[in-house]
């Protein structure tokens, strides 16, 4: 989601649905190896995988992996409908 004409701290938004807690570290050991090796790190990484929600700030990108509840209670893409979505997969 692109947000940078509605945020002054990042440009973009990934949000994405994990069905378990496994699946979600999954996801983040991918990002940490797969954008390491282009020499992306993050600058700051915030919840747990049990907690269903695990934010990973890129600078320009934040990810959000969600569980289904969490995602479903938080409705990011409602209160950032301001952005714009560049891709959904569903």
């Amino acid at each position: 989601m692109d947000i940078s004409k509605v945020s002054t701290f990042t440009d973009t938004f990934v949000i994405a649905t994990a069905d378990n807690p496994r699946q979600m570290t999954a996801l983040i050991e991918s990002l940490d190896t797969d954008l390491r090796d282009d020499g992306i790190r993050p600058s700051r990484k915030e919840g747990t995988p049990d907690s269903g929600w695990v934010l990973i700030d890129f600078g320009e990108a934040i990810v959000h992996l969600f569980s289904r509840n969490e995602r479903a209670y938080y409705k990011l893409e409602e209160l950032w409908s301001q952005g714009v979505s560049v891709v959904h997969i569903q």
